[in-house]
């Protein structure tokens, strides 16, 4: 860490000099605690000489740690009160810092942050899932990203890790699943944050792994979106809006009287090819 970044006040003191709380239309809870904020920024790995692309990072509790394990940082932020704090921890950083002023759902990270870069943040609550389901679903894959490091209420979180015939297994599941590899690193108590939310939190990393042929994102999602959109009703009920998906349950040997929440990943993948297979 450079001498600069170490000589910098507590955060504490910086949101009192610049008045800052958090705001909850933007779904901030900002968190203070140095070991925990350096735990997480290790979770990617070694991030000395790497880019990190970072949503929300408030008065930059994170954005520190980042900054401490070498990283380079852009920064996304779109509470103007925060753009103070933050200018002066790029200054100390030695311009390791691209801060951006915006709103991240309008933001095109691979022209900003570069293929190859790490995702590392405590997503504001409010657009947390939305992004998340964004990254998960490019139509490149590999994506632009190497890593996703995010923060989520623990129960997003065991639903991003969720197994078949669970009650939190659903859309979310699938989709994190079936071309990378999600798992919870840990737990967060409420207690972290300022201010406190109402649920526990959990850090979730997610590596992507390769994808299986034949079959699109686009149709994943289509399936997913049919099926879970009505997860009380048997399959053959939940999948007549999609042409040809009831067929298909037939080609690949799915009893169209199961229920969602009861395939597996790889069934869906097997459902998608057969389904892309009768539209060719």
């Amino acid at each position: 860490m450079s001498e600069a970044l170490r000589a910098l006040p507590p955060l504490r003191e910086v949101i009192a000099r610049h008045g800052l709380s958090a705001n909850k239309a933007l779904g901030q809870n900002f968190l203070l605690d140095g070991q925990l904020l350096d735990r997480i920024a290790r979770v990617p790995g070694p991030l000395a000489g790497e880019t990190v692309y970072e949503v929300g990072p408030g008065p930059g509790g994170l954005t520190r740690a980042l900054l401490a394990a070498g990283a380079k940082v852009v920064a996304v932020e779109r509470d103007p009160r925060c753009i103070a704090p933050l200018t002066e921890l790029g200054e100390a950083s030695g311009g390791r810092l691209d801060l951006i002023s915006a709103d991240a759902m309008t933001v095109d990270e691979r022209e900003v942050a570069g293929a190859g870069a790490h995702v590392a943040a405590n997503l504001p609550y409010n657009v947390g899932t939305a992004l998340f389901v964004r990254w998960l679903t490019t139509p490149e894959w590999p994506p632009w990203w190497r890593s996703l490091t995010l923060m989520f209420q623990k129960e997003v979180a065991e639903r991003i890790v969720a197994r078949p015939d669970s009650s939190a297994y659903g859309r979310l599941a699938v989709l994190a699943q079936w071309r990378a590899r999600p798992a919870i690193a840990f737990t967060v108590h409420r207690s972290a944050f300022v201010p406190p939310p109402k649920v526990m939190s959990a850090v979730v990393h997610v590596v992507p792994a390769d994808q299986p042929p034949g079959v699109a994102v686009r149709t994943i999602e289509s399936l997913t979106a049919a099926a879970f959109g009505q997860r009380r009703k048997m399959l053959r009920q939940s999948l007549k809006s999609l042409p040809g998906a009831v067929e298909a349950l037939a080609e690949v040997g799915i009893d169209p009287q199961r229920r969602a929440e009861t395939l597996s990943v790889d069934e869906f993948v097997a459902l998608g090819r057969a389904l892309e297979g009768g539209q060719l």
